[in-house]
């Protein structure tokens, strides 16, 4: 079945973006912005149209898709200068995919309801592949009636579709949680790794073996063999940057901190993560993290 009359804008076709626009286009009318010409360029050769601003592709869709890197970036697209809020049909909905914070969802939310647009509060997690593959895990925060105008794009993109709340702001609090685990699991692989160098052992041995026992976890398995690579010329391919890591684990702390809660473990992995951006690999993968405890390889 396809639903060609529901369209939807994706707003940045990048690693995530572009995949993600491509599955929807092979049963929605996609429209497509990005400010780069060789990204709407693939865009238009899988099928979406593509724009010359936000505004011109968000302008009388069902649903518009965003994927932005924080907050300020979430406020700009909607409400800034070149902002879209003002061009969406009354009865639309603003699809949430990114880790930006509780406060910053139920904010933004509140203001697009005074224009009638609903805000679906859709973090995801998942790399390009899966996103092109229709396998995401999506959790979702939304008053029903949203989720039912956003499901059409919500069941392309999804395996794993979880409603965690009927609120803006829960899909947040859930990835929230679920970032400081995924932190935390990334930082502890790399000091493994590293003292598994330091003690003279074969590491992807030692990798293997460990991946396939107690100690094995997700980010084991999929960060442990970039780490590998990190110490190359060019360093591993960049799936997730490692100042990605520093935003959503300050969004963790500040969120602990409100809370009242202690989160020494996430605090420590937040600190190798700034170490690393300091040390001039905020744009590197973040497997990259094993180079600030050791700097030189001992793999």
């Amino acid at each position: 079945m396809t639903f060609t009359s529901y369209s939807v804008a994706v707003l940045g076709l990048g690693a995530m973006g572009l995949p993600m626009a491509t599955r929807l286009a092979s049963e929605l009318t996609v429209h497509g912005f990005d400010i780069a010409d060789a990204r709407l360029a693939l865009a238009a050769d899988a099928g979406i149209t593509p724009h010359d601003s936000a505004r011109s592709a968000a302008e009388g869709v069902d649903a518009v898709l965003l994927a932005v890197r924080d907050g300020e970036q979430l406020r700009e697209v909607l409400f800034g200068e070149a902002g879209i809020a003002d061009v969406l049909t009354e009865g639309a909905v603003v699809i949430m995919a990114s880790t930006v914070g509780i406060d910053e969802v139920t904010a933004v939310a509140a203001r697009l309801a005074a224009l009638g647009v609903q805000l679906v509060d859709a973090p995801l997690s998942g790399g390009p592949v899966r996103a092109g593959a229709g396998d995401l895990l999506i959790v979702v925060g939304a008053e029903p009636s949203a989720r039912e105008k956003a499901a059409p794009v919500l069941n392309l993109l999804a395996s794993t579709l979880t409603v965690i709340g009927d609120r803006p702001g829960d899909g947040q609090a859930f990835k929230t949680v679920n970032q400081l685990l995924c932190g935390v699991h990334i930082a502890a692989a790399a000091e493994a790794l590293a003292l598994a160098g330091t003690l003279g052992l074969d590491v992807e041995n030692t990798l293997t073996t460990l991946s396939s026992g107690a100690a094995g976890s997700f980010m084991l398995a999929n960060r442990g063999p970039r780490m590998l690579e990190a110490y190359s010329e060019d360093g591993a391919e960049v799936l997730s940057r490692l100042d990605i890591f520093v935003k959503d684990l300050g969004i963790v702390g500040a969120a602990a901190r409100a809370s009242g809660l202690a989160t020494p473990v996430a605090a420590a992995a937040e600190q190798l993560f700034l170490l690393g951006k300091a040390g001039g690999h905020a744009a590197a993968d973040d497997s990259a993290i094993i180079r600030v405890i050791a700097p030189e390889p001992a793999l």
